[in-house]
């Protein structure tokens, strides 16, 4: 049998994310990447894969943050506890939303995304007294991992945040891959035609939410971790644009696009804030460029121009091409 080796992707992936910490200032700023791109990862899957706008995946996430927090410092769970559970309860949240909102298309599904963002902050401002309210909800420790591991430095911290990251990405890669992820873009392509192939394209988008919200729950628990707390705009409605213009700017159509777009949003945001207060502006210049010149985002531009450069180099290939 002949051995079987990672995909230039996946390699060039993990590379990168064993690369950050010494391309990066400092380990917090690589920890803040891999945290975001888990969480952009969760809008990529159901835009990219299944064509879903979803604003709801702050909410996820948020959600997946404070659960992980509070079984940490009130339940007293270990952290491969915490962030197992917290993950499938996001996942749980967001099957119960999906089912809700699939039930509509196009702007309404994008509405009722919204409008159960908005429900969850202000359950959260309203459960003051277990979420912390404006406070956020502090004082969550870091227990040692199974086998004595001390989340007690920066690089300790990040080594666990990168697994995580990477068992996120590797997952969805094995997804879109398979079976399900091809009914999954055929739902994208054209719901109607599926259908009428017999596929449940409701049940499909449902399990699709679902699991989105898992990912996004578990880069919810991944910044608990980070941050050894909670900040209440973890769910607020602005997590979710992040996460979407996060993935509008790597590019939505594969999971690496995710990683891109985070880790040059949050690297420009680090660089561009210290020379101007106002450096949204030039992130949403730069979102308008991609929409109008680069529609498959940074990753799949990178894609393109590595494909016709191959075609130039292949005699013959570049007249077929």
């Amino acid at each position: 049998m002949e051995p079987r080796f990672p995909d230039p992707t996946s390699l060039g992936l993990l590379l990168a994310v064993a690369a950050l910490p010494f391309v990066l200032p400092t380990v917090t700023l690589a920890s803040e990447a891999v945290v975001f791109a888990t969480g952009t990862l969760s809008c990529s899957l159901l835009l990219g894969g299944v064509g879903l706008l979803s604003f709801g995946q702050g909410l996820f996430l948020g959600a997946g943050a404070y659960a992980s927090g509070l079984l940490l410092r009130d339940a007293g769970l270990g952290t491969a506890a915490a962030v197992l559970l917290s993950t499938l309860g996001a996942a749980a949240l967001a099957g119960l939303v999906g089912f809700i909102s699939v039930r509509r298309r196009g702007v309404y599904f994008v509405m009722l995304t919204l409008a159960f963002a908005q429900m969850g902050y202000f359950a959260v401002l309203a459960a003051g007294r277990v979420t912390g309210g404006e406070n956020g909800l502090t004082g969550v420790p870091r227990p040692s991992l199974p086998g004595g591991l001390a989340l007690d430095t920066p690089g300790a911290v990040y080594a666990v945040l990168a697994v995580l990251c990477l068992s996120a990405f590797f997952l969805a890669q094995r997804v879109l891959a398979s079976p399900f992820g091809s009914v999954l873009a055929a739902i994208r392509e054209n719901e109607a035609r599926a259908e009428a192939l017999g596929y449940g394209t409701r049940a499909f988008k449902v399990a699709a939410f679902a699991l989105a919200g898992g990912i996004a729950g578990l880069a919810g628990a991944m910044h608990t971790l980070f941050l050894g707390f909670v900040p209440p705009n973890t769910i607020q409605l602005e997590m979710s644009e992040r996460l979407i213009v996060m993935a509008i700017i790597g590019g939505a159509g594969s999971p690496a696009g995710a990683f891109v777009g985070a880790l040059f949003f949050v690297v420009a945001a680090e660089f561009l804030a210290e020379l101007w207060p106002r450096w949204l502006i030039l992130i949403g210049l730069l979102l308008i460029a991609i929409v109008l010149f680069m529609p498959r985002g940074i990753w799949g531009a990178a894609q393109e121009l590595l494909a016709r450069r191959r075609a130039a180099a292949v005699p013959g290939l570049a007249a077929d091409a």
